[in-house]
C-alpha cells in the first residue's frame, strides 16, 4: 500500500484493498455461491427484474472474481465484466476460462467506465454501491452507457446500520475478549473500516438515498426489492451462527431503475 505517494488516492486505496483479497475472495460466503439453493435464488432475482437474457449485452461492474458475471451469463446475457483490480480480473478469467464461458473483461472504473454510450441493455453490481467516491456521477456515467430502455440492477445494503446482533457480537466480544468470527484479519477490518469512513456513504446507506441518486440522474420506474431472503437463508446456513444470524437480520436490498426510451 503506497500511501506516503502524495497522489495516491482513496480510489487507488480501495482498488488495492480488493487486489489484496482476489487470491481468497470466493473462500467467503457471501462471495462465491456455495449452494444451488443460493444459485437459485440469484437467478429468481435476475429474471425477476431484468427478465431472460435472450443475448443481451449486460456490464457488470466491479465484477470481482466474476460470480455475478456467471450468473448473468447463466440466464442468457452476453456478459462484460469490468473491475479495475488486476488481480481480480486475472481469477474472474481464470474462472471463465475453466468454465468455458466466452465473458469478456475489461480493466476499468466503474465511476468512469469508458464504455461506448448507449450499448448495454442492463448494467449489474453487488456491493459496489457503498465503496462509490461519488455515487452521482457515477450513476450518470451508468445511465450514459445504457441504451434507452435499458435497466440497471444494484445489490447492496445499508451495512452501516447497527443491527441487535451486531450489538450482541460487540458486547460478546468485550465480555470475552474474542473477536467476532470473520473473513478478514485484524489488520484488513482497519483498512476496511478507513476505506468506508472515507466514501460518500461513509455511515449508513438506505435504499432511499440511492434511489434519490438514482432519480437525479435520470433513471425512472425505480423499484426497492427487500425480498431477498432465499439467498440469505442460504447464505447464512453455511456460516458461524452470528455471522449467519447478522446476515439474516441486516438490511439489504436490490434495486431496479430504468433509462427512459
Amino acid at each position: 500500500m503506497n500511501s506516503m505517494n502524495t497522489n495516491y488516492s482513496i480510489r487507488d486505496e480501495i482498488r488495492d484493498f480488493w487486489s489484496e483479497r482476489a487470491d481468497t475472495f470466493d473462500q467467503s460466503v457471501g462471495h462465491e455461491i456455495f449452494s444451488e439453493a443460493e444459485r437459485k435464488g440469484w437467478q429468481r432475482l435476475i429474471r425477476k427484474h431484468l427478465g431472460e437474457g435472450q443475448g443481451r449485452p449486460l456490464l457488470d461492474l466491479a465484477c470481482g472474481t466474476a460470480v455475478i458475471s456467471h450468473l448473468m451469463h447463466d440466464v442468457g446475457f452476453k456478459v462484460t465484466g469490468l473491475d479495475w483490480s488486476d488481480a481480480m480480473l486475472a481469477q474472474a478469467r481464470a474462472k471463465a476460462k475453466k468454465r468455458g464461458t466466452d465473458i469478456r473483461f475489461v480493466s476499468g472504473d466503474a465511476e468512469n467506465t469508458m464504455e461506448p454510450k448507449d450499448s448495454y441493455d442492463a448494467i449489474t453490481n453487488r456491493h459496489l454501491v457503498w465503496t462509490l467516491v461519488d455515487p452521482a456521477s457515477a450513476f450518470k456515467e451508468w445511465f450514459s452507457v445504457l441504451k434507452p430502455g435499458g435497466k440497471v440492477l444494484i445489490v447492496d445494503g445499508n451495512m452501516g446500520r447497527e443491527t441487535w446482533v451486531k450489538s450482541l457480537q460487540k458486547f460478546w466480544t468485550k465480555v470475552t475478549g474474542k473477536p467476532a468470527a470473520s473473513h478478514m484479519s485484524a489488520d484488513m477490518m482497519a483498512r476496511h473500516q478507513s476505506i468506508r469512513s472515507r466514501v460518500h456513504f461513509a455511515n449508513e446507506m438506505p435504499a432511499e438515498a440511492i434511489v434519490d441518486l438514482l432519480r437525479q440522474a435520470g433513471f425512472v420506474d425505480i423499484v426497492v426489492d427487500r425480498k431477498l431472503g432465499d439467498i440469505h437463508w442460504a447464505q447464512a446456513r453455511k456460516m458461524p451462527f452470528l455471522r449467519g444470524l447478522e446476515r439474516m437480520v441486516q438490511e439489504r436490498f436490490a434495486i431496479c431503475a430504468r433509462k427512459p426510451g
